[in-house]
């Protein structure tokens, strides 16, 4: 049976952290537009902010369907699966808002991922969601998987990106200024990284 939570503390906080991958689904208001889903990984670049927030870092990509969506009309589901020990799967829903490299809350929110390089990923936005629901449940028919390692090819593919080329790599992309369905997507040209949040030595 599936439960409702308040907030995201104590078992279920602990149980969303623990987790090396997770979901987000987001949509357009058009109901003939494209409905997204993505995998998010990288162990590190997901946070609990506090009882009803969390975030999570948007690196550099083919589109920028999320980002799009969140700009139209914020909403935002994230979904985490048990692989690993007693079945379940949580579901924060709630409203989004990516927050860019030249805003203000930018320095404040890079603290919550230490572990993280972001000139190494070629981070462009850091998602911060909102939860208006909580729930989990049984997740049953859900596989045993067991967890190997973070895959090396995301940051050997971005670590040799300029802020500069980086900003060239997505104006030729035909889906991250603009959705798929013509939305607004990330803002370009893309502006620096914040000088506190450069390559550490």
């Amino acid at each position: 049976m599936g439960k409702s939570y308040e907030r995201i503390d104590g078992r279920l906080r602990a149980f969303i952290e623990a987790q090396h991958i997770f979901f987000t689904a987001t949509a357009p208001l058009d109901g003939d537009g494209t409905v997204n889903l993505s995998p998010k990984g990288l162990n590190g670049s997901f946070a609990v902010l506090n009882e009803l927030t969390v975030a999570y870092l948007d690196f550099a990509g083919s589109n920028a369907e999320t980002i799009a969506h969140l700009r139209e009309n914020g909403r935002i589901t994230l979904m985490w699966c048990a692989f690993e020990g007693p079945p379940n799967i949580v579901r924060v829903h709630g409203r989004g808002e990516p927050v860019f490299r030249d805003d203000a809350r930018w320095a404040g929110l890079m603290g919550y991922f230490p572990d993280i390089d972001p000139a190494v990923h070629g981070l462009r936005a850091i998602i911060v969601v909102t939860a208006e629901k909580i729930r989990d449940t049984c997740g049953y028919a859900v596989p045993f998987m067991s967890y190997g390692q973070d895959r090396p090819l995301h940051a050997s593919r971005f670590a040799r990106e300029t802020d500069e080329s980086l900003d060239g790599y997505f104006q030729k992309k035909e889906h991250v200024a603009t959705s798929i369905d013509g939305l607004p997507g990330l803002p370009l040209p893309l502006p620096p990284l914040p000088s506190t949040a450069q390559h550490r030595s």
